[in-house]
């Protein structure tokens, strides 16, 4: 089994108004280095593979076409780099890997490999991206881009790996000499030009990053619509998904897998699904700790979220409504998944968009350190899934728990590390 810890360079954790839970510490380290540092030294400690940073990197509009509420309420607001983490917590660390999400929408591939690598040649081959085509509205108006459809997006986002790989392969491991007698840093001859003209991007550059001792960051991608799971089995080395219980987390393996045969791949697709635990002495510990956090949620903050996720305005929708009775074409999406965590109970759209604002559409395992364990195992065992993304709600406290408290119940039965294998995130997370 295999766990990353999932964060946002942002106020929240993947739970809205988490911030201002007593027990949190994400607003006041926010700005200081020692936070993001001891928190990679507690995931370290937890022998994870690595730190994954989700990001919007513009303010969620889409619920009443204003950025107000998620200002008023800090959902997913002030949004940082979350890549500026990338060297801080890299230098903290020696095994743990930390990867960072980039849309492909923000920046030419040229900037994005020369930011990523050489990140992951100063930390010893420890980088990943998280490959996004930049689907938020919000992100667009920011950049003064129209939005592409959803196909035409992944079309872009297949030539903007395409000049990646170019440049990764342009510098062999073994191209440097460093010759001082002759004064010869490299054999120009070695290096690999690129010259690209293709429909979205244009590129004729010397690489110059040097490859790091993975070669090259190791390649995320949440792809869930078909043409999304394509581009993914294409290019990710590892696969993350949100699912929110364990039937549909083996239906989108099953997914994948078709999608990797239709593709010739021989490799197993390796994917991680999102969970978020509290741990506690009991359930029902656990349960009211849950319930207490969620009654702090003003519903136009979790509106604002799930509008932003999904792009659809509920400002526009009767959210007192039973989930079943909706059916406009815009949140049509929303409400079949949301439907899908609440079964056949009459709930209304109102308390459905409640409840997930807690953590999006991210399953809950509420329980003692075992019985967090046994639910991992569990899903782990029947998925057939290479690991986890862990999001506890409060931070750093959550980690904390789960580190001290989960991990050693995992490594006791067999089925976690208690070593790392490798000192690079390649390695230790996928292998090679």
């Amino acid at each position: 089994m295999h766990l990353l810890g999932f964060m946002m360079y942002t106020p929240i954790n993947h739970m809205t108004l988490s911030w201002a839970d007593p027990e949190d510490r994400q607003v006041e380290g926010f700005g200081s280095m020692e936070h993001w540092q001891d928190l990679a030294r507690v995931m370290e400690r937890g022998r994870f593979d690595g730190l994954f940073f989700a990001d919007v990197p513009a303010v969620y509009d889409f619920y009443k076409d204003t950025t107000d509420v998620a200002v008023r309420h800090g959902v997913s607001w002030p949004a940082h780099d979350p890549v500026a983490l990338i060297g801080v917590m890299g230098a903290a660390t020696r095994h743990l890997g930390i990867a960072a999400t980039v849309s492909v929408a923000s920046q030419h591939p040229f900037l994005t490999v020369r930011s990523l690598s050489s990140l992951d040649y100063l930390t010893g081959g420890r980088v990943g991206w998280n490959i996004v085509t930049g689907n938020a509205r919000s992100e667009h108006r920011a950049l003064g881009l129209e939005v592409m459809d959803h196909d035409e997006r992944y079309d872009r986002a297949d030539e903007y790996m395409e000049v990646c790989y170019k440049l990764w392969r342009g510098i062999p491991a073994d191209a440097i000499a460093a010759d001082r007698a002759a004064g010869v840093l490299a054999d120009p001859s070695r290096i690999g030009r690129i010259a690209h003209e293709g429909r979205y991007f244009q590129c004729r550059a010397t690489p110059s990053v040097l490859p790091s001792p993975q070669a090259r960051p190791v390649l995320f991608q949440a792809g869930s619509s078909e043409r999304g799971q394509r581009f993914a089995v294409t290019h990710a080395d590892v696969i993350f998904s949100i699912q929110p219980d364990l039937k549909r987390m083996k239906a989108f393996m099953a997914q994948i897998r078709a999608a990797a045969r239709e593709q010739g791949s021989a490799r197993e697709p390796k994917v991680t699904f999102a969970v978020q635990p509290f741990v506690a002495g009991s359930r029902e510990e656990a349960a009211r700790r849950r319930d207490d956090m969620l009654a702090r949620i003003p519903i136009d903050a979790a509106l604002t979220r799930i509008s932003g996720t999904f792009g659809v305005d509920l400002a526009t929708v009767d959210i007192d409504r039973p989930l079943q009775d909706l059916d406009t074409q815009a949140s049509r999406g929303l409400v079949k998944a949301m439907a899908g965590m609440f079964g056949d109970e009459r709930i209304s759209l109102r308390e459905a968009v409640r409840l997930s604002g807690l953590a999006g559409l991210i399953p809950q395992l509420l329980g003692t350190p075992e019985e967090i364990a046994d639910e991992l195992e569990a899903i782990w065992r029947e998925t057939g899934c290479h690991g986890f993304n862990v999001t506890p709600a409060v931070v750093p406290g959550g980690y904390e728990d789960f580190v001290d408290r989960v991990v050693p119940v995992l490594q006791e039965r067999g089925i976690f590390r208690r070593e790392y294998e490798a000192a690079t995130l390649r390695g230790n997370l996928v292998g090679g």
